[in-house]
């Protein structure tokens, strides 16, 4: 009898033992945060314009020529970079950017990034200031 009450006692604790080794703890990341911020201004000719923005945490960024004017089919150099000690260092560059195009990157870490628009000779020939809005959408 006490042999019988020995093979239960271990035969529950295996049983109890092999349940615990196939079940593993499961963290679920938080889901980053994302803000947008929209930066406009004129562009004259042969000017540029950069603005920064901050990250707390890795993730997506998206960077949109929003609105170019007053002819939205010129192009415009728009490019996205990292920031620090006052200057932005390039990272993807498009000379040739439209209203409406868009930069799709990762940042992987904390940091202060920046998109910057400049006159690539397209709105210069014009002699005319242009307007625009660039929307950059990121993890907070």
């Amino acid at each position: 009898m006490f042999r019988g009450i020995v093979r239960g006692a271990v035969l529950v604790a295996l049983t109890a033992l092999a349940g615990a080794c196939g079940s593993t703890p499961t963290t679920v990341a938080p889901t980053p945060i994302v803000i947008t911020e929209s930066y406009s201004g004129t562009l004259i000719p042969a000017s540029a314009g950069t603005f920064t923005f901050t990250t707390l945490t890795g993730g997506a960024v998206i960077g949109t020529v929003q609105t170019l004017g007053p002819d939205s089919s010129k192009t415009v150099g728009f490019s996205l970079g990292t920031y620090s000690a006052g200057v932005c260092t390039v990272i993807l560059d498009n000379a040739a950017a439209t209203q409406g195009f868009t930069f799709t990157a990762a940042t992987s870490s904390i940091g202060t990034y920046c998109v910057r628009i400049y006159d690539n000779g397209s709105t210069t020939a014009d002699n005319i200031p242009y307007t625009f809005t660039i929307a950059v959408a990121h993890p907070q």
